[in-house]
Formats: C-alpha cells, sequence, structure tokens
C-alpha cells in the first residue's frame, strides 16, 4: 500500500491531527526561507507530542550535514529530506555522521532529472515540481517506465491523489500545501487526503508495507 506523508507540520494542532490519523510520515521544514519554518526547539516539543508509530521527517535546504546529523542524533527527527542542491558528495558525508535514512528530492522537467533521480544513493528519493510545497504537479507522463521506487509530490490534494495513487503506485505520498486552508493545515483535509489514498485497493499481491 502507498504510504502517506503529511508535510510542513507546524503547531500542536497539526501534531494531534497527525496523531488521530496515524500517517506513516509526518514533515517538518527547517528552511528558514519557507513560511512553513519551524525552529529545532518548536520541532523537539512538536516530536514529543507525536505517536511514537509515525516517523519524523526534517526537510533541509543546503543545510550543513552537521546540522542534520545533530537533529537526527537528538532523536528529533527519523529521516533527513535533501530538497536543496545537496550532492553525492553531501550525502556522502551525511552517511559518516549518521546511519539514519536520506530522502533525496528532485525537480522533474525532463527525462534527464529521472535520470539522475534514479542513480542517487540516497534511501529513498521523492519527486516533485520546483522547490516543493507550491501545489503544482510536474509532468507525470515522464514516469513512463521508471523503475525504481519513489515518493510522488507535487499538486496532490484529497481530489487527485487517488487517481494518481491508482495510476502509479508511488512507494509514498508527499502532501504540504494540498492539505492547507489560508496557509495552516487544515484538519478536514488532512482527513480527506489520508481517507482517500486509503481507499484505493491494493493490487493483487501487493502487500501491506510495502
Amino acid at each position: 500500500m502507498t504510504k502517506i506523508k503529511l508535510c510542513g507540520l507546524s503547531r500542536s494542532g497539526d501534531i494531534d491531527a497527525a496523531n488521530a490519523l496515524l500517517p506513516d510520515f509526518i514533515g517538518f521544514v527547517f528552511a528558514p526561507k519557507s513560511r512553513r519554518y519551524v525552529s529545532p526547539e518548536t520541532a523537539a516539543e512538536l516530536r514529543a507530542r507525536l505517536d511514537p508509530d509515525v516517523r519524523a521527517v526534517g526537510v533541509f535546504v543546503n543545510e550543513p550535514p552537521e546540522r542534520v546529523a545533530a537533529l537526527l542524533a537528538a532523536g528529533t527527527i527519523d529521516i533527513a529530506q535533501l530538497h536543496g542542491s545537496e550532492d553525492e558528495a553531501y550525502i556522502a558525508r551525511l552517511r559518516q555522521m549518521t546511519d539514519r535514512p536520506v530522502i533525496k528530492a528532485f525537480r522533474v522537467d525532463t527525462a534527464a532529472d529521472l535520470a539522475a533521480a534514479r542513480e542517487s544513493s540516497a534511501d529513498f528519493i521523492l519527486l516533485d515540481n520546483g522547490a516543493g510545497g507550491t501545489g503544482e504537479a510536474f509532468d507525470r507522463s515522464l514516469l513512463a517506465g521508471f523503475d525504481r521506487e519513489y515518493i510522488l509530490a507535487g499538486g496532490l490534494d484529497s481530489e487527485t491523489v487517488g487517481s494518481a495513487v491508482r495510476a502509479l503506485r508511488p512507494f509514498a505520498v508527499d502532501v504540504s500545501s494540498g492539505i492547507e486552508t489560508g496557509g495552516f493545515k487544515d484538519t478536514e483535509k488532512m482527513r480527506a487526503f489520508v481517507e482517500a489514498v486509503r481507499a484505493v485497493p491494493a493490487e493483487p499481491g501487493e502487500e501491506d508495507g510495502k
């Protein structure tokens, strides 16, 4: 079954909603220029409220790897998501500091972008449009024949995610702006999104937890 990541959580009410829905992952954004930015201190407080069955992902944009590793070591996050220009050398350096999983996000404009994503040494790859959090989708026809598991992001909400999951069967879906109203997370939109993903029947032979 396709996993679910609710990204850009920043308030205690967001965490309470996530605890009720139990997505597979939630995301804290540590990019200072983002309107969804949370400080490490705030993230630690929110993490303390989070159900232990939900894994916390930290989203970073060209952050020094030492800072990323420190948040992983502190238990504030379980997984690092790299959303900037971090290259293979950066990932290698980060792996010297931590054994926690790494997600690398790729902007998809052309088939060449997908080729680069396929070869990434990251544990998981995320395919998105632009810098992320824009609510816009990339040209998903480019995914025809793509042979690596990926996290799908961009242009997803409760109205579109079901068809995307049926057509593409991604490893996971990632949403941020699609569960917001007025720039803040909307509990009802969060619920509707999660329900839409879980309403998609599993394919024959597909096991829970794939």
